[in-house]
């Protein structure tokens, strides 16, 4: 088998028949991701390959600051074609690394390109992958449409105007964008100052006052019901570990207070705050039949130094190990018994935790809709080929793969889409193997039934887009 040829991944006759006549096809629905809408809306050219392959990767930054490269060819002032050199110089330093896969991917799914990147063959494939990104194919839309993507659901903060969806709405440019709920900065009360001049974004915004606590509780419910009607059907939240502690309304609102004027609450009233903010978000995702997405465990922005130079999101984040048991059923129970527990998918970055998530879903199914809790794809760290297959492992173990809502891209780079290829290939590859090996029933049926609706149809119909 030749690196990269048409069954990639692909071990079994069986899996080749199941990715090539029914997973390659599938359309991406692409619930959850980091692309920037004004892109979309001003259909972006990208200039060159750092603009649309460098210029925001973290995964390939923290790759470059291992290979010994200064901080200058990252982040720095260096010209794009000088860092685009250090990626090259860099790749051949990724083997083993799924870089190395989705590298070459790329340079295949997009460009056509099928020689292996490194120094000699970089100035080759900077030179022709820069001409055909000039082309409408290799625009933001273009791409969307080239790649099959149906839906994309962007990651937008609520005290965000959302313009650049309205323009996108009002073209009609055949893929769904649409706009997901990220409220993480309304209970961030641990820093009074931020608080307060994200709570003024927000009332401006939402046109309220937000100066008191019932003015803040209005704005996020009339933001929601913005997004809502701009056809936002998912909210999100990334914490380390679900907020659990009982907090009433009238201490909610002291809480606020206190961070509004500038004095910095408990630990304690922290944790409070932002169960009792939690909780509200759940209620309004339930209201509206949303879903709701909880990315759990990481610990970020370690490196301070880069951090203070380079800004948040640099590349120096890291799988956390913080405990998520408790404070998840204490979220989850509560919700539950609330009547106010929406569809709600699970993600976890640290895989200790597969089975602690795979398990806690079954707790709390109640037959209304199939698959209504998710235990989520391989996210962050986990995004890769060892990491998507414990996870499918686990949940297959302890629930339902048949329900999987499948694949997304967690990505802010338009050249990301054969991150989907990439897990269907490894979805196939398992279904093939179980059948070579006896542990699965050779019947064709049930098998395409199942890689087609793991790979489009059950997101199709559980997100309801």
């Amino acid at each position: 088998m030749s690196f990269l040829d048409s069954n990639f991944l692909l071990s079994t006759p069986l899996a080749q028949q199941l990715y090539h006549e029914v997973a390659a096809s599938q359309g991406i629905i692409d619930y959850h991701c980091h692309l920037p809408p004004k892109d979309v809306a001003e259909n972006r050219q990208f200039a060159n390959l750092h603009e649309i392959w460098l210029e925001g990767d973290h995964y390939k930054w923290r790759a470059l600051r291992a290979n010994g490269i200064d901080e200058k060819y990252i982040t720095g002032n260096a010209s794009p074609w000088e860092k685009f050199q250090a990626w090259a110089a860099t790749v051949p330093y990724t083997l083993r690394n799924p870089l190395y896969h989705w590298t070459h991917l790329e340079l295949q799914r997009y460009f056509g390109i099928d020689t292996l990147l490194d120094e000699s063959s970089a100035k080759k494939i900077w030179d022709e992958a820069n001409e055909k990104l000039k082309s409408e194919e290799l625009s933001a839309r273009g791409i969307l449409k080239k790649m099959k993507v149906e839906v994309v659901c962007t990651t937008d903060d609520p005290a965000d105007d959302l313009e650049y969806h309205r323009i996108i709405a009002a073209n009609k440019i055949g893929t769904k964008i649409l706009p997901t709920f990220r409220p993480d900065k309304a209970f961030g009360v641990a820093n009074p100052a931020a608080f307060k001049a994200w709570c003024q974004k927000l009332g401006k915004t939402a046109n309220t006052d937000t100066a008191t606590f019932s003015g803040f509780i209005d704005a996020i419910k009339k933001r929601h019901d913005t997004f809502h009607a701009m056809g936002g059907r998912l909210s999100d939240h990334g914490l380390d570990r679900c907020f659990a502690a009982d907090c009433t309304d009238a201490h909610a609102k002291a809480i606020f207070e206190k961070a509004f004027n500038g004095a910095i609450p408990s630990v304690e009233e922290q944790e409070q705050f932002g169960s009792y903010m939690m909780l509200y978000f759940g209620h309004l995702d339930a209201e509206k039949g949303w879903t709701k997405q909880l990315h759990l465990g990481p610990i970020r922005n370690t490196n301070t130094r880069l951090l203070k130079t380079v800004g948040a999101d640099a590349g120096c984040d890291s799988i956390g190990d913080f405990p998520q048991a408790k404070t998840l059923a204490w979220y989850l129970g509560r919700l539950s018994e609330e009547n106010a527990l929406p569809k709600t998918i699970i993600y976890n970055v640290n895989p200790s935790d597969n089975y602690v998530f795979s398990t806690m879903i079954g707790n709390f199914q109640d037959g209304t809709v199939p698959g209504k809790l998710q235990h989520g794809s391989g996210w962050w760290f986990l995004d890769q080929e060892e990491g998507m297959r414990w996870q499918i492992n686990s949940l297959s173990n302890q629930g339902l793969l048949s329900r999987f809502v499948g694949m997304l891209t967690d990505s802010r780079s338009f050249l990301s889409y054969p991150r989907h290829e990439y897990f269907r290939r490894i979805l196939c590859d398992m279904l093939g193997q179980d059948v070579a090996t006896g542990r699965l029933p050779d019947r064709p049926e049930y098998l395409r039934r199942l890689v087609a609706d793991i790979c489009h149809d059950n997101a199709a119909k559980y997100f309801g887009f």
